[in-house]
């Protein structure tokens, strides 16, 4: 439960998205991030080194932990299943269904 209220929270699963692939400084991670305010990410930021999903490196700025990296691929999994849901929701409606 407790992952799920700390994943449930607005903008973590798109900070720990954008850090995926490699570091981020503040500011690229916050235009990554567009729409979001600065204290808003410092307070993810915050909680989601505390939870040691996301470290920060000496010139690096923020990057994925072990367990960060491993969190984010279990995220690809549900990204992938998203797609075909996607996919799904454009295809023709279940047959025998009325308008």
């Amino acid at each position: 439960m407790a992952a799920l209220d700390l994943f449930g929270r607005r903008w973590t699963l798109r900070i720990l998205w954008e850090l995926r692939d490699r570091p981020l400084g503040f500011r690229a991670l916050r235009e990554q991030c567009d729409g979001m305010s600065s204290s808003v990410l410092r307070q993810r930021l915050l909680e989601l080194i505390e939870a040691r999903l996301v470290e920060r490196g000496d010139d690096e700025g923020y990057g994925l932990t072990a367990l960060g990296r491993e969190a984010c691929g279990e995220l690809l999994g549900l990204h992938a299943w998203a797609e075909r849901w996607a996919a799904e929701l454009e295809g023709p409606g279940p047959a025998g269904r009325g308008a």
